[in-house]
């Protein structure tokens, strides 16, 4: 049991990991466990996953570097295993990031199930799947839950920790002790629901976003620009519901709901009128090319890790950057 407040002492007892499934998702989480001096298995079909790993832990190390941890020579614990019994066999923690594909996740945690050690903590980053649901053929799930990351998951503090129907709550207390030793934010879920909660939020804004874009309100770069120069800013510092709050003046949401109720009553009952469509996705494919389709992706990378670090230190959750050189 995860008993100890010690990140250290926590760590230690989930020093042997594996990584299953080494897309974006899966190389930042692989990234940071072994900047945070764990060992790491990485189990992937591809072909060329060991290229791939090493490719993504050289990308991600400058941002590594900006957040205090260690960046150099973390392949020294890496390893792959395309055997998946083999990689698992010695695990004290599972993180997998396999497809979101429920009769595969169910299988695959069917077969880790009579691989791994009896002590490890079992966890999947699925973003829609829930615990209960890919835990149907395990024999015992008492220690199976979701770790939904926020992409990436070196870089953002997020961590949705949602337990299954039969989860013990010792597992999802390791869980949140294992994540918060990271650095992470893990905040539990009291109940589960497809696509959590930041996924649902972003679904929504999405939603919103492709029908403004659609109508020919804006194009997506003015909509990016409308964001972070508003309610991005906002939300960073406050949140929907404490900057919602304020709105309200000294009562509060009294005063809130009071000014505002008969307008949202209005567009609750009225949502905007968009289904998914392929002239939808081309509008905005379209769009995205003319924006953004001559930078390369991995200065664009690189641009929003150096801004959300910068974010993060004026939020407080990271200490000053060290002035360059010395005294």
């Amino acid at each position: 049991m995860a008993t100890s407040t010690n990140p250290a002492a926590i760590l230690d007892r989930y020093r042997n990991t594996c990584v299953i499934g080494a897309g974006v998702i899966g190389a930042s989480w692989a990234a940071l466990f072994l900047a945070h001096g764990l060992n790491v298995v990485v189990h992937d079909p591809q072909p060329d996953i060991e290229a791939a790993v090493k490719q993504a832990l050289r990308k991600i190390g400058p941002t590594l570097r900006e957040l205090g941890l260690p960046h150099e020579g973390l392949e020294r614990k890496l390893r792959f295993e395309g055997d998946l019994e083999r990689a698992v066999a010695g695990a004290d923690l599972v993180q997998e990031n396999g497809p979101e594909n429920t009769e595969w996740k169910q299988q695959l945690w069917a077969r880790i199930e009579q691989a791994v050690p009896k002590h490890a903590l079992l966890l999947s980053s699925s973003s829609a799947r829930t615990a209960t649901l890919q835990a149907q053929h395990m024999r015992d799930p008492g220690r199976l839950l979701v770790g939904h990351p926020f992409n990436p998951p070196h870089l953002i503090p997020l961590v949705e920790v949602v337990p299954g129907e039969r989860t013990d709550p010792q597992a999802t207390a390791d869980a949140v002790a294992f994540y918060t030793a990271l650095g992470k934010v893990a905040r539990v879920l009291h109940k589960e629901m497809r696509g959590f909660v930041a996924n649902r939020l972003q679904g929504v804004i999405m939603r919103e976003a492709c029908y403004l874009v659609k109508e020919g309100v804006v194009t997506i770069e003015e909509l990016d620009d409308i964001v972070t120069s508003s309610i991005g800013l906002r939300w960073a510092v406050n949140g929907p519901f404490s900057s919602f709050y304020m709105g309200g003046g000294p009562t509060g949401f009294r005063g809130y709901f009071k000014q505002f109720g008969p307008g949202m009553k209005l567009s609750w009952a009225n949502p905007s009128p968009i289904e998914y469509s392929d002239e939808v996705a081309q509008l905005i494919i379209d769009q995205g090319d003319a924006a953004y389709g001559a930078t390369p992706m991995e200065q664009m990378e690189r641009r929003r890790d150096d801004t959300q670090i910068a974010l993060l230190r004026a939020r407080g959750s990271l200490p000053p950057k060290a002035p360059e050189g010395g005294a």
